[in-house]
């Protein structure tokens, strides 16, 4: 975990290094400054694999909420407003 955490003078100094080695390893880089974390620096497909895993979670939580508040249809009821939107942009066109 040490090797991961960087101060900002050593990025300055290995950018191209850095970015190569997290590419590589998919390991996140923690920068500080004054002994302080202050930024990330993570490989695209892992940051990308972060944004949509954190996603899924606001569609599992706001999804919850919503049963719990009785806030749900039935898939019937679903596909049934489904269809008729359908059928309305055909007809309109």
């Amino acid at each position: 975990m040490l090797e991961r955490i960087r101060p900002i003078s050593y990025l300055k100094a290995h950018a191209s290094e850095i970015v190569r080695k997290v590419a590589e390893d998919q390991n996140t880089v923690i920068i500080t400054q004054n002994g302080n974390a202050k930024a990330v620096i993570q490989d695209i497909h892992v940051y990308e694999d972060m944004q949509e895993s954190l996603a899924l979670l606001k569609i599992l939580a706001v999804s919850s909420k919503q049963i719990k508040n009785n806030q749900i249809k039935s898939s019937e009821e679903v596909f049934k407003n489904l269809d008729k939107r359908i059928s309305k942009y055909h007809n309109g066109k």
